[in-house]
């Protein structure tokens, strides 16, 4: 994946495995951080988003704002930690059968199983601890 010139939708269809979302106050000074002190590569960034590498490892940094919508950022507590802040992402897991298997097993789900315009159907489900776990698989495109 050419991390400076992938698209959204392709981006999104070509993850797999685990997943890392990081949500932050600033992406660009976060950035400069993990670049400065771990030595990791980021790629597109701009005041809301960023990719960014670390040992042929990628994981996704965006700002509080593009989260205005989603369910999560009213967990987000106003001063450190911030713990709540992070997604777990497990894109070969179907969304659909997580839910139905989280809701027998008495989990509460923050969001049912939704097509975003990422490319990705995915749903939010938080564990007894408090984690959020993020089933996802690309959507039907028919």
């Amino acid at each position: 994946m050419d991390y400076e010139t992938i698209d959204a939708d392709s981006f999104g269809r070509g993850l797999n495995g685990i997943g890392l979302n990081l949500l932050v106050r600033d992406v660009k000074a976060e950035c400069a951080f993990l670049e400065t002190v771990f030595g990791m590569k980021s790629h597109q960034v701009t005041a809301d988003f960023a990719i960014v590498t670390y040992s042929g490892q990628v994981f996704q940094l965006h700002s509080d704002g593009t989260y205005h919508s989603n369910p999560l950022l009213s967990l987000l507590p106003e001063t450190p930690p911030r713990g709540a802040g992070i997604e777990i992402r497990l894109y070969d897991t179907d969304p659909d059968d997580a839910v139905t298997r989280a809701d027998l097993a008495g989990a509460t789900v923050l969001q049912p199983p939704t097509d975003k315009p990422h490319g990705l159907r995915e749903a939010y489900i938080l564990c007894e601890n408090g984690y959020a776990w993020v089933p996802s698989r690309p959507k039907d495109t028919e």
